[in-house]
């Protein structure tokens, strides 16, 4: 499975010289900060610095670029454990259960419990890739159009299921979700509710909508509070709590394991990506944990489940990008612009004829994993000091960085006008007890579920449920979002009814 001597030689290229490994550290910081930033994604940082590695040979430019992607994918769970908001959307699962910790004045372990899984799923992902990137790479060609519907259905649907209102709310907050992604012009060339502006043509800007359901609207329920954290004792930066909170990770290694496998098939699927394995991983240790109440009220193993599955996700996506040459996602999309810069194709024939290379970016991947453990301990008591800080100064601080996010993305008017237009919708959803992650999910994943039900109807001749009996990944996959969307919702009444009847 492991062809050995392009193994050997992999390791020569990573440990002859110290030149791969100098742009490594640099490339962390960069992520940790940018996917930290709400609005700032980790797909655009890397596309920023993307111009610095074409004076770099072809292994250098990829570890620095995967750096920035290892760094981003915990730096997005800092601010969604910190402040509710997360940095990117792989990380809105981690918010569930990191921002009751941190409320509860548990943000030193928190923090140290999202870096210890995400070191943890970044090693297991990049284990799988070296081992599976054959088999996997079959396993995603047989996935069409009408499986990737369905993955993004029961996506929606584990969210739903997930919230603390009813499933009625969080479907209803999905299915406006979905509704919104269809605004602007659709993949078959039809104009749709722009209200005759040329800012809607495009559809509804997806990352400046999610920086104010989450990030401006979190901020408006606070302004009443006069701390992220109220207990003055608790607030301290603490490094051995984070090192405590780092330790306790390896006290649960089944839901370890489980998130991270759960993100590496994920992430491995073109299109769908980290965010729908961060939910998957998480909905599914809910379903099968004993004590599935205590998940989103500060519940360590939702934490693990949540930051070991966005993690283990990268490596996945480079299944696709490596062994198909097909991107995942954006952060991907730049790797593979990475690979053109240097006159190379990723693909069969990459692997075939330059597997040394493939197994020393893998390889190189495992000592980030390592420089990310030391890096990341380093900065997180300073990133930890916003637990300090009056909230009278941080939210009109944070909502002018949402609206220059928003700005930033655009690079029009209509930037910030979004954020502040979804900060009020994020603010009544709130209050009403509707899940905004089921809408952001869905306004994310709306264009490609829409797109890939075209080519579906396409491919089957306008004849979908015929066409599914010929897909037995489909029919799997039909049935989970079926047990997720009717049956769990039933047997968790049935246990309530119980420990009602109980009381």
């Amino acid at each position: 499975m492991i062809d050995t001597f392009a193994f050997s030689q992999s390791l020569g290229l990573l440990f002859t010289s110290f030149d791969p490994w100098l742009f490594v550290i640099p490339g962390l910081i960069i992520g940790l900060v940018f996917g930290a930033v709400p609005g700032l994604q980790i797909s655009m940082a890397m596309a920023v610095f993307l111009p610095v590695t074409w004076a770099m040979d072809f292994l250098q430019a990829m570890l620095f670029l995967t750096a920035i992607f290892t760094g981003g994918a915990y730096g997005g769970g800092v601010t969604a454990v910190l402040m509710n908001i997360p940095g990117s959307s792989s990380s809105v699962a981690t918010a569930f259960d990191g921002y009751p910790m941190a409320r509860q004045g548990k943000h030193n372990e928190a923090l140290g419990i999202g870096l210890g899984a995400s070191v943890v799923g970044t090693f297991i992902g990049y284990a799988l890739l070296m081992l599976l990137i054959q088999p996997l790479a079959g396993m995603v060609l047989r996935l069409g159009p009408l499986e990737m519907v369905m993955i993004v259905l029961w996506g929606l649907a584990l969210i739903a299921t997930l919230n603390d209102s009813t499933v009625l709310k969080g479907l209803l907050a999905g299915a406006f979700g979905l509704l919104l992604s269809q605004v602007g012009m659709s993949s078959t060339g039809t104009m749709r509710a722009t209200l005759g502006t040329p800012y809607l043509i495009d559809g509804i800007a997806v990352v400046p909508a999610m920086i104010g359901l989450f990030a401006a609207s979190e901020l408006l329920r606070l302004r009443s509070s006069t701390y992220l954290v109220e207990d003055k004792a608790a607030r301290s930066i603490s490094l051995r709590k984070i090192l405590v909170g780092f330790k306790e990770v390896f006290k649960y290694p089944k839901i370890l394991l489980k998130g991270s496998f759960i993100g590496a098939l994920i992430g491995a699927v073109p299109g769908v990506g980290s965010s729908v394995a961060n939910l998957v991983a998480y909905g599914e240790i809910r379903r099968s944990s004993k004590e599935p109440e205590k998940f989103g009220t500060g519940c360590t193993e939702g934490l693990i489940a949540a930051e070991s599955s966005n993690s283990s996700s990268e490596g996945g996506s480079m299944t696709a990008l490596l062994a198909l040459g097909i991107p995942g996602g954006a952060a991907t999309a730049v790797l593979l612009a990475a690979f053109s810069f240097h006159n190379l194709v990723g693909g069969p024939s990459f692997i075939r004829d330059q597997r040394d290379v493939v197994y020393a970016i893998i390889m190189g991947n495992f000592g980030q994993v390592i420089l990310l453990g030391i890096v990341a301990l380093m900065i997180l008591p300073i990133l930890g000091l916003v637990v300090r800080i009056p909230l009278n100064y941080l939210v009109p601080s944070v909502l002018a960085l949402c609206a220059w996010g928003g700005f930033g993305i655009t690079g029009t008017i209509a930037g910030p006008i979004t954020v502040m237009v979804f900060a009020g919708l994020g603010w009544l959803m709130r209050r009403h007890d509707y899940p905004v992650a089921a809408t952001v999910i869905g306004l994310l994943l709306g264009q490609m579920t829409e797109s890939e039900l075209v080519r579906t109807l396409q491919i089957s001749g306008g004849s979908p449920l015929s066409y599914i009996t010929e897909r037995p990944i489909a029919i799997g996959l039909l049935v989970l979002f079926i047990v997720s969307v009717i049956i769990m919702p039933m047997l968790r009444r049935q246990k309530m009814k119980k420990m009602a009847q109980a009381h």
